[in-house]
């Protein structure tokens, strides 16, 4: 098997290639080493909605169900059981890639339960029980950037447990972001762990800013506004690679972590663009791609985006590295065209954490029906 074209020059051009996507299903078939193989696919990320989706359909789980019906389990140990099932297998399939790449790809993430969003001690309790139960080293925990979920974020990273950060909509929450991870890793050094093996990425969420954004300009409905539609989750990200350069790569905030870095062998926290799948049929399919290309990120895909970008995806070189002012400039016209960015950024945290809890209570009903079914 060769890689695709398209997708061996983004991995090239420096990007990590992440799948948004994983099931009983896609591990079983070889779907997912074959996307290792022919895809350049070097991780997979998942989210309640994903495993919702995977549960709803076929009959991969079928025979689980029934064995955990039959031993009395209730419905959250059972999703934890399935869950964390599917996530330890699909690490193991990433074990050689986990590897050759010393640890900086292989990754597959699990989340904690959605409904703790808001419980800083409730997380980094489930965290911990996460990262033991599916006990591969090239798991991330993923933890969502809520308020509460930042001194959760340190003290797990603390624990010396790598962390996938998730629901980051806003640069300001971003620098919130790395500092609880350069706060963890302190601590983690203090506590004896090796910070050579503490990985962690920050997930930045692009074309749900773009919908809540653009939703608002029409309604503001100006030609200026009008103009600045599609534009502002690009921005938005090139924004956040100026402050992960400002903190990690040669900065001016970079000490803390060069310290770090000397005198414990720590590793930079990337950026991770998620929510990549273009939701405007209006926009170009692949532009969540071609237009956040830069050195030491992840980008992670729905399927339907990763196969467009094999398709007919194009790369014009690093597309975020000095982007930073004119990421501003239309941030500032956005502002000017009376669109409030701090309410903005407050409902798509609400409505991801909304979201991702619709999900899992979803799949707690179904899930309860299923096992009400066989015992």
């Amino acid at each position: 098997m060769t890689q695709n074209e398209n997708l061996a020059a983004l991995s090239a051009a420096g990007v990590s290639v992440w799948l948004d996507d994983l099931s009983r299903d896609r591990i079983r078939s070889g779907n997912l080493a074959d996307l290792i193989a022919t895809r350049s696919v070097v991780g997979v990320t998942t989210n309640p909605t994903i495993f919702q989706g995977a549960l709803s359909k076929g009959n991969a789980y079928d025979d689980q169900v029934k064995e955990l019906a039959a031993r009395g389990a209730d419905v959250d140990s059972a999703i934890r059981t399935i869950t964390t099932d599917d996530v330890r297998a699909a690490c193991d399939v990433f074990a050689s890639t986990f590897e050759a790449s010393g640890g900086v790809d292989g990754r597959v993430s699990i989340e904690v339960d959605p409904r703790l969003a808001f419980d800083t001690d409730q997380t980094v309790a489930q965290a911990i029980e996460l990262w033991k139960i599916v006990d591969r080293p090239n798991l991330l925990i993923k933890i969502p950037a809520t308020e509460p979920g930042l001194p959760a974020i340190t003290k797990v990273i603390a624990e010396g447990i790598s962390v996938n950060v998730t629901l980051i909509f806003s640069v300001q929450r971003y620098i919130s972001v790395m500092g609880a991870y350069l706060d963890g890793l302190r601590n983690a050094k203090i506590a004896g762990h090796d910070l050579a093996k503490i990985r962690s990425v920050a997930s930045f969420f692009v074309s749900r800013v773009d919908s809540e954004i653009d939703k608002r300009l029409e309604t503001i409905g100006t030609p200026e506004a009008l103009e600045l539609r599609g534009k502002a989750g690009i921005a938005n990200a090139r924004l956040a690679y100026a402050a992960y350069q400002d903190v990690f790569d040669g900065g001016k905030h970079t000490s803390t972590f060069a310290h770090l870095a000397a005198s414990g062998g720590a590793n930079a926290q990337r950026p991770l663009w998620a929510s990549t799948g273009v939701k405007n049929p209006d926009y170009p399919d692949t532009m969540y791609i071609t237009e956040l290309v830069g050195p030491n990120t992840v980008n992670t895909l729905p399927e339907k985006t990763l196969e467009a970008f094999a398709d007919h995806g194009t790369l014009d070189g690093d597309a975020v590295s000095g982007k930073g002012a004119e990421a501003q400039e239309i941030f500032d016209k956005l502002t000017a065209a009376g669109v409030d960015l701090a309410d903005v950024f407050d409902v798509l945290e609400r409505e991801g954490v909304d979201k991702f809890e619709k999900s899992w209570e979803d799949l707690l009903t179904a899930t309860t029906a299923e096992l009400d079914g066989n015992r």
